[in-house]
């Protein structure tokens, strides 16, 4: 598929992530088990923002956004756009991933020590399923148009799904993954460290945090195949569609601690991702008929999740709040009859 990225912004974008991932895992390694403060996440998620912006201006100086030529200013404000769109769309979906992660980590009791150790595996989890995906869906889109029909649709049914289970208790007990897991593993019934595997009685069996790991690496299959027809919907170039991917997903684990403690004040939030899977739903299946620009993709984008959380601190939850997301477990009704 034909891609708008010349060698050097290939190169450049590879060099980002090398040496985001090396900074995260090197201060990972250094500082050891300890519990992320939000002082620290907040400082990391603005370094993870700021680098993301960075990336996206020198993508744009690149593509000529400060050339004379018209037609040059132009395709690079244009890809600027669609980044932005992109990585505000994917960022929007990682917070419900957020949620459903803190959902297992309370599940669990997972310390908060080791919490880290775990969002930094699940992020190269998703890194890698993210950038397969991304390979498969940018083959199928370049030799089957009409498969952006089926990704419309999917989107569609995906947000009203959403809306549907927002607000509902997950229903952890019931799913089919964790009952797979439980079926599969010998578990210790407590935590060594932030070890995967531990000896009870010279028997080798596995901690409470590799089923966390696993379950994790489950999520991620489930967000991949939401989030990947989301970004199709706004680009169909490759590298707009990974890079905005990923620049999205690099901030999660700060994004993860630093919205942790804050989880009730946007509980009105899964309503607004549903509202935006369906509009980049409806926006995918009128390509043919009409393209909506991208300004006010991303203005629609943008006003609908800003006033989501602005309702979100007006109007309170009713009843205790739950970090709920609305995938990939299963949800139920509390009931309050009898």
């Amino acid at each position: 598929m034909d891609t708008i990225a010349t060698p050097l912004m290939w190169g450049t974008f590879a060099a980002f992530v090398v040496v985001a991932l090396f900074i995260d895992f090197f201060a990972l390694n250094k500082q050891g088990a300890h519990k992320v403060s939000m002082k620290e996440a907040a400082i990391w998620s603005l370094i993870w923002v700021a680098t993301s912006f960075v990336f996206l201006g020198i993508m744009w100086w690149e593509m000529g956004g400060l050339s004379g030529d018209a037609a040059a200013k132009a395709l690079a404000n244009t890809k600027a756009l669609e980044f932005t769109t992109g990585y505000l769309v994917e960022k929007a979906l990682a917070v419900d991933n957020i949620f459903v992660f803190l959902m297992l980590f309370t599940y669990f009791a997972v310390p908060a020590e080791y919490q880290k150790r775990v969002l930094m595996i699940g992020i190269l989890m998703a890194l890698v399923l993210r950038a397969g995906m991304i390979v498969v869906g940018a083959w199928l889109v370049a030799q089957f148009h009409w498969v952006l029909y089926v990704f419309g649709a999917f989107l569609v049914f995906t947000g009203f799904k959403m809306w549907l289970a927002a607000g509902q208790e997950p229903d952890l007990e019931s799913n089919p993954a964790l009952k797979w897991v439980r079926k599969t593993f010998t578990i210790s019934p407590n935590y060594d460290g932030e070890k995967f595997f531990t000896r009870i009685d010279g028997k080798r069996i596995a901690t409470p945090l590799l089923i966390v790991v696993i379950l994790i690496g489950i999520i991620d299959v489930v967000f991949a195949v939401d989030s990947i027809p989301a970004i199709f919907a706004i680009t169909t170039d490759p590298f707009i569609v990974l890079t905005s991917n990923v620049f999205a997903i690099l901030g999660l684990r700060a994004m993860y601690f630093l919205l942790a403690g804050m989880h009730e004040k946007f509980h009105l939030l899964p309503y607004g991702l549903a509202l935006v899977l369906v509009f980049v739903g409806t926006k995918m299946l009128l390509i043919d008929i009409y393209k909506i620009p991208i300004v006010w993709s991303l203005t629609a984008t943008a006003s609908v999740l800003v006033l989501t959380m602005i309702l979100s601190i007006l109007i309170k939850p009713k009843g205790d709040a739950h970090p709920t997301g609305a995938f990939p477990f299963d949800s139920k009704k509390k009931n309050d009859e009898g």
